[in-house]
């Protein structure tokens, strides 16, 4: 494609305008960056997020969606305008490094076997954030739901889905790289749309290893990611959607037992803890707020799983 930017970002927003502000910037002012368009997909934020990106980035590419598609839809929305020789699917909450962009675009370009890279996501007080992911297994949903993966995050055995026990300080292939920071290679794959929210990523890289592409971690590409940054009072919704996507997930690939299972796994994930809230909202006679909230959050989930 002649005059083709090396890099198409598509940002799916929602509700995060500020943030979004942070990670345009970051992208604006990245130094040594290859060449890159700027779309941002818009699932109709109700905070003013696509009149600022009109207002104050007019050279973004703006997609304003009447309602709210999904992560998924929306990243095809981008990936539909992408003129890019790679799509790099980058979250609303996260700002990139000053060679982030450049890194993740040396590496494709150093290795045409990688379909597929993602970089070392950070919190914003420093700590790695896991950010690359062995194949979901009824196994790893065991640990994830019956907290053993929090109780032992540092072994293999228990640590769950993701790379919990490792540093995440070289560059490794991988079976998954997180979606909030993903880099793409022509012919670019698309999101199944029937995801929501969640396990939209787990189910692209699944079909590119299972098609013979490689997915690499970049431990080298740094990006801040403002994990949760929806915060608490949707915290139901995000674990519900996420439930429904590993089930999503397992009755696509390995059929209707596995999702049976899954979903009973869920379900068990979600009485154990109720039963943790409704222990810290008794020993504390009802007056820690944050007993209360995690017991109404689960409770819900419950009711949902």
């Amino acid at each position: 494609m002649p005059n083709a930017p090396d890099v198409s970002v598509i940002i799916v927003s929602y509700n995060t305008r500020e943030l979004l502000r942070e990670c345009l910037e970051s992208l604006h002012s990245a130094g040594d960056c290859p060449t890159r368009e700027i779309i941002v997909v818009d699932n109709a934020s109700s905070d003013g997020s696509a009149a600022m990106v009109a207002e104050c980035f007019p050279t973004t590419r703006l997609i304003a969606n009447a309602d709210n598609r999904g992560f998924g839809a929306a990243c095809n929305q981008g990936l539909d305008l992408a003129a890019g020789r790679y799509a790099l699917i980058l979250n609303a909450d996260i700002r990139a490094g000053g060679d982030a962009l450049a890194r993740l675009t040396q590496f494709m370009d150093a290795h045409p076997d990688a379909q597929v890279c993602g970089g070392q996501l950070r919190y914003p007080d420093g700590r790695v954030q896991p950010s690359c992911a062995r194949e979901l297994t009824l196994w790893a949903v065991f640990c994830e739901q019956s907290l053993l993966a929090k109780l032992f995050p540092r072994t293999r055995l228990f640590g769950g889905y993701w790379r919990t026990e490792w540093d995440f300080r070289s560059t490794i292939e991988t079976e998954q790289v997180m979606g909030a920071c993903m880099m793409l290679r022509r012919p670019f794959p698309r999101f199944d749309e029937a995801y929501f929210l969640y396990c939209e990523d787990t189910d692209l890289c699944y079909r590119v290893r299972r098609a013979g592409g490689k997915i690499f971690y970049v431990h080298d590409a740094v990006f801040v990611h403002h994990l949760g940054a929806s915060g608490e009072p949707q915290r139901a919704e995000m674990v519900i959607y996420y439930n429904r996507g590993k089930v999503r997930y397992f009755r696509k690939f390995h059929g209707a037992w596995h999702a049976w299972f899954c979903r009973m796994l869920n379900a068990m994930g979600a009485l154990l803890r109720v039963l943790i809230g409704v222990a810290g909202v008794a020993l504390t006679w009802g007056r820690n707020c944050q007993a209360k909230r995690y017991l109404q959050t689960f409770w819900k989930v419950l009711l949902h799983a």
